[in-house]
């Protein structure tokens, strides 16, 4: 699918991944909506490209469906292609201190990452189905975010490796059911980037962790990220499998 011209969606589009790839798919042509939870960070985002912003709790399946009829309202069609992005990274041992147990983490972590995704992707995908299909049959592409935590989860990470576990176990079956009306599904799994969250942490932390990637021997950058969901959108070939994207990093049990 040719970038230039679509209707695009990227949820967590304030910053970090979601940033880059809305910047990305502005600087190739296409009509970007932004949805995130914070509407200020969007709105700056949107402004700086030219795009919309929208807000909503993607956890809220009525708040998302109502943000995307506002996207699709402004962009002048439902988006041929998604990509999200939102998500929270919380980390608790299941059993901690004193024998404190952590549901409250997972099942936030859980709507958030994981029922947001779900939701956006199922709000996305009906509107998609309407939209009349390109020459080569496409419809449209959902991108989703997994990360290499469903396959190397760290000591904390129950939740957080669970939520993207099951963003990157969904994905064969979403395109599967999806494959009659020409949406693709895909996700992408990123290992240690240079995000909000990372840039958070002493200079010597983040500089520990560069040393355990292999190659290139850094950080990765959002810019990166947002090059591969735009690649699956180009490619047509690209469906119902993760992608680890990572510097061939494997992370360590803690």
């Amino acid at each position: 699918m040719l970038i230039e011209g679509q209707s695009v969606l990227v949820t967590g589009g304030g910053s970090g991944l979601g940033a880059a790839t809305a910047r990305h798919f502005a600087g190739e042509g296409a009509k970007v909506a932004i949805l995130d939870f914070d509407l200020g960070r969007a709105q700056a985002v949107a402004g700086e490209i030219g795009g919309v912003a929208v807000q909503a709790d993607v956890g809220d399946a009525a708040a998302v469906g109502a943000a995307l009829d506002e996207a699709s309202r402004q962009l002048g069609s439902a988006p041929r292609i998604v990509v999200n992005c939102a998500g929270i990274g919380l980390a608790a041992r299941i059993v901690g201190r004193e024998g404190k147990l952590s549901f409250d983490v997972f099942e936030k972590t859980l709507r958030v990452n994981l029922f947001g995704t779900f939701n956006v992707m199922s709000h996305a995908a009906r509107r998609m189905m309407e939209l009349e299909a390109l020459e080569n049959g496409e419809r449209g592409v959902i991108v989703n975010t997994a990360s290499v935590a469903f396959e190397d989860g760290q000591l904390g990470q129950a939740a957080y490796a669970a939520s993207k576990g099951g963003i990157a176990a969904m994905c064969l079956p979403a395109a599967r059911e999806f494959a009659r009306y020409g949406i693709r599904v895909m996700a992408i799994a990123p290992g240690l980037f240079r995000t909000p969250m990372m840039e958070g942490l002493p200079e010597e932390v983040s500089a520990k962790i560069a040393a355990d990637i292999p190659f290139p021997p850094r950080l990765g950058e959002p810019d990166e990220f947002a090059l591969l969901a735009a690649h699956i959108a180009t490619n047509p070939y690209l469906n119902g499998t993760t992608y680890r994207l990572d510097g061939a990093v494997r992370l360590p049990p803690r």
